[in-house]
């Protein structure tokens, strides 16, 4: 049997057929550099306390790096625990790893305590209402169901904010059959920002509420990427939760000047030519006719477009070809994009649209500014439907 590589996992091929293609033969393609991710860990583990966990945040897909296979990668380099934002995305974990502690960050329905139970996910809660509701679904489960108490201490999202909110839910929690309380956390709105005046007051609402805590359950962690990298290692507590910088992305530029060391990215996006022609002086290129060859050219055609997540806003954006930065022209189409060539070249030569080629890098915070936007999305808005290769 022979295996090949295709979005999160495996296409087989027995007796000559093939079991399932799912755009295997397409040549666009993310690849993900499954070493690079756990250099990241290996490197930020080297700042923690011998006794801090690491909550490897594998959510959305691991921000569009493929989950299954970034989070045997983050477990194998020493992550402890798996942090999803949704309980499907939690089964989806659970039905490949069997042992590790998977923590869904983000509200669950009261409806879903039973299966979290049976399959050891161990959800985020913030009101004592659904303790309540959900001890009657989990009564008969054979295993106690784990939660870890969420506070709000200015995000203004999901979590409790005061201290009679705190321990009216601790106490519903410890009075409650087949349910345990084993953490408690929050997040931080500004931690990747210069000015920590808010930071601080945050940091002070919530070790002002876990001190009144009767008892500290057995991971108290508040740290996000940004905190565990440049802020005073007394806030790792007991875990820090890992997410962007695992993939080798700064939390924001103000971290990026300040970093412990060095990232290595882990998402490229890599296509080729598939077919070259040469416009004469006047011809157009695209939908709408927007762009016009002022001279006798060369366009080439990249076979990934706006369904694949290179959207009509990167209409300009570069690309490489033989180690060149060359622009991509005309409206970018749901399939299909166009570049500005500056000879011919032959068809299937490599493009790359984010990565390295020769001297020349492309990277996500490239696009990110080029789309008016964060790091954080590039790689979650490349779609399902562009194959993950890992190396």
């Amino acid at each position: 049997m022979e295996f090949f590589p295709i979005h999160n996992g495996l296409i087989t091929k027995k007796e000559g057929i093939l079991m399932e293609t799912q755009q295997h033969f397409r040549p666009t393609k993310a690849i993900v550099d499954l070493q690079a991710i756990q250099q990241n860990i290996k490197n930020l583990k080297a700042l923690l306390q011998p006794s801090v966990q690491v909550i490897a945040v594998v959510k959305a897909n691991a921000y569009g790096h493929g989950d299954i296979a970034v989070a045997k990668a983050a477990l194998e380099a020493g992550a402890t625990m798996l942090a999803v934002a949704t309980p499907d995305e939690a089964l989806h974990i659970r039905a490949h790893f069997e042992e590790p502690d998977i923590l869904i960050l983000g509200a669950s329905p009261v409806s879903f305590a039973s299966y979290a139970a049976q399959q050891r996910i161990t959800l985020t809660v913030f009101s004592s209402d659904w303790v309540q509701q959900a001890a009657t679904m989990v009564a008969g489960e054979e295993n106690p169901l784990q939660l870890h108490i969420k506070v709000d201490s200015g995000m203004g999202r999901i979590g409790i904010r005061t201290e009679s909110e705190l321990l009216e839910l601790y106490h519903t929690i410890h009075s409650t059959d087949n349910v345990e309380l084993d953490g408690i956390f929050t997040h931080f709105a500004t931690a990747d920002e210069e000015d920590t005046a808010y930071f601080d007051s945050q940091v002070a609402l919530f070790e002002k509420l876990i001190a009144i805590l009767p008892d500290k359950p057995r991971l108290v962690h508040a740290s996000n990427t940004a905190t565990a990298l440049v802020k005073d290692n007394r806030l790792q507590y007991d875990a820090v939760r890992y997410g962007i910088s695992m993939y080798g992305l700064a939390p924001s530029s103000y971290v990026e000047g300040i970093l412990p060391f060095p990232l290595k990215p882990a998402f490229s996006l890599e296509s080729e030519l598939v077919h070259v022609k040469q416009l004469k002086a006047g011809d157009s290129v695209g939908y709408g006719a927007t762009f016009i060859a002022q001279t006798d050219m060369w366009i080439g055609t990249i076979p990934v477009g706006y369904a694949d997540g290179v959207i009509r806003k990167l209409a300009g954006q570069e690309v490489l070809i033989d180690g060149q930065r060359m622009p991509i022209v005309g409206r970018i189409c749901m399939d299909q994009c166009m570049v500005a060539l500056p000879k011919a070249y032959a068809i299937g030569k490599e493009v790359t649209l984010i990565g390295r080629q020769g001297q020349e890098e492309i990277s996500i915070d490239e696009w990110a500014t080029k789309l008016e936007t964060i790091n954080y999305e590039v790689p979650c808005i490349i779609t399902a439907r562009v194959p993950r290769i890992y190396i």
